[in-house]
This record gives structure tokens, C-alpha cells and sequence, in this order.
């Protein structure tokens, strides 16, 4: 298991935080900062699901005029911790 911290950009959340399982669960997903319930319900649905699925749900999703948002910030979390254990 891998713990992955992430500095987002963009955002209102400043960092991403999880736990990378050995076959690619997330778990123990926490942002820091954003709009609590809803990274906070972000976190619950994310737990123990694949990585790969996580990242395909929330790739591309934006806020505003922002052109990413929190759940795309995970996203790319998620892609780099991937591409590392290659």
C-alpha cells in the first residue's frame, strides 16, 4: 500500500490525500480544503473502488469557468500514482 499526497491546482481543495491499495483500491481518500460535504461524500463513494474506474468517472469533470475542479484534480492524482508503479 502507497500513500499518495497530492498538491491540487485550481481548486478550492489545496491537497488530495488517499492510500493506494497493491491492486489499485483507493482508500482512505481526504481533501484538504473545498466544499466539505460534498468531497467529503467524493470520499466515501470512492472508497475501496478501483483506481482506474475513479479516474475514468471524474476525468474532465470542471467547476465553473475553472476548466478542472476537485473530482478531475483526483483524476490526475490518481494517473500519476498509476504511471509510478509502471
Amino acid at each position: 500500500m502507497r500513500h499518495i499526497s497530492y498538491k491540487t491546482s485550481s481548486t478550492c481543495a489545496r491537497q488530495i490525500d488517499f492510500d493506494l491499495t497493491d491492486d489499485n483500491k483507493i482508500t482512505n481518500l481526504a481533501f484538504i480544503g473545498g466544499c466539505n460535504g460534498n468531497l467529503k461524500a467524493i470520499s466515501k463513494i470512492c472508497e475501496g473502488m478501483d483506481a482506474s474506474k475513479v479516474m475514468n468517472i471524474f476525468s474532465g469533470n470542471i467547476c465553473g469557468m475553472k476548466g478542472t475542479s476537485c473530482a478531475d484534480q483526483l483524476s490526475l492524482a490518481i494517473k500519476k500514482a498509476l504511471d509510478e508503479n509502471k
